[in-house]
C-alpha cells in the first residue's frame, strides 16, 4: 500500500432523480438520473499494433443488474465504419489485449460454468466464440500475450504453500468444510477499501497455447515470493502486480514490495523487478530506487524500458514523472520531466520510438504532451477548452505513429477518439454511442476562474449553471467539495456527485479546487501537510466570496456545502468553523484524526500529513479534528455512510451524529448496509439523491421536511 493510493479518493455517490423548477432551454431536456445512468459506458480502449483497429468495452447499464449487458465492440482507427459488436452478455469482460500479430484478442470473463474469472481468446481473423485457455481454480486477470504468440501471461492470487492448481484446489476444498469462521492476523493492513484480505497472495502465472497444456506458477516457488512481506500494489478494486513481457519472450517483468508489513510505521515502498520465465531465477531489480513504479512498458524497437515513478519521503506528495532504462542492461534510471510541474498521468511510446506522449491533469482537463526519448521540457501538443481525454494508448508496429484515446467532458459521456497531434492538432471522434442522448440534455460546460488565497496562493474554482438559466433570478448556492485531497474537480461526466444533476432543480454548483489538490503543481499539493483542514476550508470560503462577487445571480442567503470522503472530511470542518451554510451533506467524512487515523485501513500516511503519530505531540490531531469544536455545532446535517466501507469506516459517522444530535442540531443519517466507500447500486443511488436534493429543497427552498411522505423518512 501506497501514500500516493492512499490520498487518493474519488467522489463517492452517484446520480439523482430531479425535477427542475427552470425550464429547460428551448427543445432540449433538464438531466435526469434515468437519463444518465442509462448511457452506454465506453471501456479502456486497445490498438492492434498495425494501427488499424481499436478494441474497447461497452456497458448498458440497467436499474435491474440481471439486465446489464456487457461487450466487447471493435473499430476501424480510419473512422471510415462504424463500430461492431464482437461478444455479447451478461459477463463483464476486462484486460483486453491484442496478439502481436493483430489476429486475436485476449480477455479476462466469468462465463457460463465458470467459478471464476478466466482468460479467453477471440480469433479476429476467424470469428467465431472466444476460447477459454485457462481452467485454475484461483481465477485469472490481465492478460498478456508472449511476443511469439504462444503463451499467455496472467495475474492470480494463490495459497500460501500452493504451487499449483491441484495444490490450491486441495486448499480452497479444506477451507469449505471448516467448521469454524475466522479471521487471524499478524501485520498490518488487515482490510483495504472494501474487503478483509486473507492469507493468498498474487501470483504471475504463465498459459501455454497448445491444446491441454496446464497453466504454470512461475512466481509462487520463488524465495522472494514466499517472503513474509511480499506483496503487489493496490488498487480500490484489486491488487495487481502490472505483468509485462521483455521483448524477447525469455523474462517478465513485475512490480512489487518486500515491505508489505511495514505499512503500519513507514512507507511500503517498491521496487520493479525482472525475472527469467523458465524458472531457477530468483526475481531482481531492474533499477535501484525504491518508491512507486507504474505502467512499465518497452519502446516498439525494445531498447529502452519506460516507467512512471514517484519516491516515497516525507513529503505528502510526489508527482508521478516518466522514467527510463536501457534494456537488457538495466541500472540507474534516467528521468525524462525531471523539470516537469505536472503529473504524468499516463503515456504512450509512438511506433517509431522516438517521442513519448503524456497524459497530463491540469486543473480541470487532461490535455496531451509529447517529449522526446532523450528527455526535455514536455510539449502540450493538444489541449481542448472544454473536457480532456481519459485514456491514452499508441499503435506499438504501425507505419506513422497511431495515437487512441478516451475524450469527454462534463456535458458529454467519453468516446474512443483518434489523436491528430500535428498542425493543425485534433482528435476525430470514432465512436458516437451517447451523442445523441448528450445533445439533447440542457447543460453547459462549467466556467472557471481564480482567486488569490490568503495564502497568496492562486486557487481554481468552476461553477456550472442550471438548466434554464436566466441570469436576472437568484439561485441557491451549491458548494460541492471534492475528495482526495490529491485530486481535483474535473471537467467530465461523473456516475457519483454529478454537478448537472445537482443543478438540475435550479441550483448553482461551485467546486474549488483547495491546497492539496492535483494538477497544479507539486508544491501546491504537498502545503497540505501539517494542515489538512483549516487552509483548504478557508479557500472554499474564499472561493465562494469571489463567487458571489462575480456572479449576481448567487443568493448568498441559501447556500450548502456537501461533499464526500475528503470532501466530507472539509464539509464536518465547514460545520467546526462557520454557520455561514444554511446545511451540510456530508458523506464518508472523518470527524476525529485520531479514530481516522486508528480505523482506517492505512495509517502512517496520516502521520506524515499531521506530524507524527497521535502521541507524538503534533497539536493538528486535536486543532484540526472537528469534533474538537462540537460544542460550536449548530448547521443541519445529513449524513451518509456505507456500512463496507473500510477508508472512512464508520465509526467517525457515528460519532459526528452522535455530536449532532448530543447538540440537538437538525440531522438525518443515512447507512447503506451493501454500500463500501462509493454508493454503486442504482436503486441506492436513486434513493440517495432523494434524500440529498430533499435536504437541499428544506433549507434552500422552504420545501417540506426531509423524508416527509417517503419510505424510511
Amino acid at each position: 500500500m501506497t501514500l500516493r493510493h492512499c490520498l487518493t479518493s474519488l467522489l463517492v455517490g452517484a446520480c439523482l432523480v430531479t425535477l427542475s423548477t427552470a425550464a429547460p432551454a428551448q427543445g432540449r431536456q433538464v438531466l435526469t438520473h434515468e437519463a444518465l445512468w442509462m448511457m452506454k459506458r465506453v471501456g479502456y480502449p486497445v490498438v492492434s499494433p498495425d494501427g488499424r483497429q481499436v478494441a474497447f468495452t461497452v456497458i448498458e447499464p440497467a436499474y435491474d443488474p440481471d439486465r446489464e449487458l456487457h461487450g466487447i465492440w471493435l473499430v476501424a482507427t480510419d473512422g471510415k465504419t462504424p463500430p461492431r459488436r464482437l461478444t455479447h452478455g451478461k459477463s463483464r469482460e476486462s484486460g483486453l489485449a491484442f496478439s502481436a500479430d493483430g489476429r486475436s484478442l485476449a480477455f479476462a470473463a466469468k462465463r457460463e460454468g465458470d467459478d471464476t474469472d478466466q482468460i479467453y481468446v477471440l480469433d479476429l481473423a476467424q470469428g467465431g466464440d472466444a476460447r477459454r485457455v485457462t481452467d485454475v481454480a484461483t481465477g485469472a486477470a490481465n492478460p498478456k500475450w508472449r511476443p511469439d504468440g504462444k503463451a499467455i501471461l496472467f495475474e492470480s492470487m494463490v495459497w500460501p504453500g500452493a504451487l499449483d492448481d491441484a495444490a490450491n484446489r486441495k486448499v480452497i476444498a479444506e477451507r469449505k468444510a471448516r467448521k469454524y469462521n475466522v479471521r487471524v492476523y499478524e501485520h498490518f493492513p488487515i482490510r483495504y477499501w472494501n474487503q478483509w484480505f486473507d492469507e493468498r497472495r498474487p501470483t504471475l502465472m504463465v498459459q501455454p497455447l497448445e491444446e491441454g497444456a496446464p497453466a504454470r506458477d512461475v512466481l509462487s516457488g520463488t524465495a522472494f515470493a514466499r517472503a513474509d512481506g511480499f506483496g503487489s500494489a493496490f488498487s480500490e478494486t484489486s491488487m495487481t502486480l502490472e505483468p509485462v513481457w521483455s521483448p524477447d519472450g525469455r523474462e517478465i517483468l513485475f512490480t512489487a514490495t518486500a515491505e508489505r508489513w511495514n505499512a503500519a510505521h513507514d512507507h511500503v515502498r517498491y521496487h520493479l523487478y525482472r525475472m527469467n520465465v523458465a524458472g531457477g531465477a530468483e526475481p531482481v531489480p531492474v533499477t535501484p530506487g525504491s518508491g512507486e513504479y507504474s505502467d512499465a512498458a518497452f519502446a516498439p524497437d525494445g531498447h529502452t524500458l519506460y516507467f512512471r515513478f514517484a519516491p516515497l519521503d516525507a513529503e505528502v506528495y510526489h508527482l508521478a514523472r516518466l522514467e527510463k532504462v536501457s534494456w537488457p542492461q538495466g541500472g540507474a534510471a534516467t528521468p525524462l520531466t525531471a523539470d516537469f510541474d505536472r503529473d504524468v498521468a499516463e503515456f504512450a511510446v509512438a511506433s517509431d520510438s522516438r517521442t513519448v506522449y503524456l497524459r497530463v491533469p491540469d486543473a480541470a482537463s487532461d490535455h496531451i504532451y509529447r517529449v522526446g526519448n532523450g528527455g526535455g521540457r514536455p510539449e502540450r501538443v493538444l489541449a481542448p477548452e472544454v473536457g480532456g481525454y481519459t485514456a491514452l494508448v499508441s499503435a506499438r508496429a504501425s507505419v506513422r505513429p497511431v495515437l487512441v484515446g478516451l475524450f469527454g467532458s462534463s456535458v458529454s459521456p467519453v468516446e474512443v477518439v483518434r489523436l491528430e497531434p500535428g498542425n493543425p492538432a485534433r482528435h476525430e471522434f470514432l465512436t458516437h454511442f451517447n451523442t445523441a442522448q448528450a445533445a439533447a440534455i440542457d447543460w453547459s460546460p462549467p466556467e472557471h476562474f481564480y482567486v488569490d488565497s490568503a495564502r497568496g496562493r492562486h486557487v481554481h474554482s468552476m461553477i456550472v449553471r442550471p438548466p434554464g438559466f436566466d441570469p436576472h433570478q437568484k439561485y441557491p448556492l451549491l458548494v460541492l467539495i471534492h475528495g482526495g485531497p490529491a485530486s481535483s474537480n474535473a471537467d467530465q461526466i461523473g456516475l457519483r456527485w454529478n454537478y448537472h444533476l445537482l443543478a438540475a432543480p435550479g441550483y448553482v454548483v461551485l467546486m474549488t479546487d483547495y491546497t492539496g489538490s492535483t494538477g497544479f503543481g507539486e508544491k501546491f499539493a504537498q502545503a497540505i501537510k501539517l494542515d489538512p483542514l483549516k487552509t483548504p476550508g478557508d479557500e472554499i470560503n474564499q472561493a465562494v466570496d469571489e463567487a458571489l462577487k462575480r456572479y449576481p445571480f448567487i443568493d448568498g442567503t441559501r447556500m450548502c456545502a456537501a461533499g464526500a470522503s475528503y470532501g466530507g472530511h472539509l464539509t464536518n470542518w465547514l460545520e467546526a468553523t462557520t454557520t455561514r451554510y444554511k446545511c451540510l451533506v456530508s458523506h464518508a467524512g472523518e470527524v476525529d484524526l485520531t479514530t481516522q487515523w486508528g480505523e482506517s485501513d492505512f495509517a502512517y500516511g496520516r502521520e506524515v500529513v499531521n506530524g507524527g503519530p497521535p502521541w507524538g505531540g503534533s497539536p493538528i490531531w486535536k486543532e484540526q479534528s472537528p469534533i474538537t469544536y462540537g460544542a460550536k455545532w449548530q448547521t443541519p446535517m445529513l449524513l451518509s455512510i456505507g456500512e463496507r466501507d473500510y477508508r472512512v469506516p464508520i465509526g467517525n459517522t457515528l460519532e459526528n451524529w452522535t455530536t449532532l444530535q448530543r447538540m440537538q442540531v437538525p440531522s438525518r443519517l443515512l447507512v447503506w448496509p451493501d454500500a463500501w466507500h462509493w454508493i454503486l447500486k442504482p436503486e441506492d443511488s436513486r434513493y440517495f439523491y432523494q434524500e440529498v436534493h430533499a435536504w437541499l429543497a428544506h433549507y434552500l427552498k422552504d420545501g417540506p421536511a426531509p423524508g416527509e411522505g417517503r419510505p424510511g423518512g
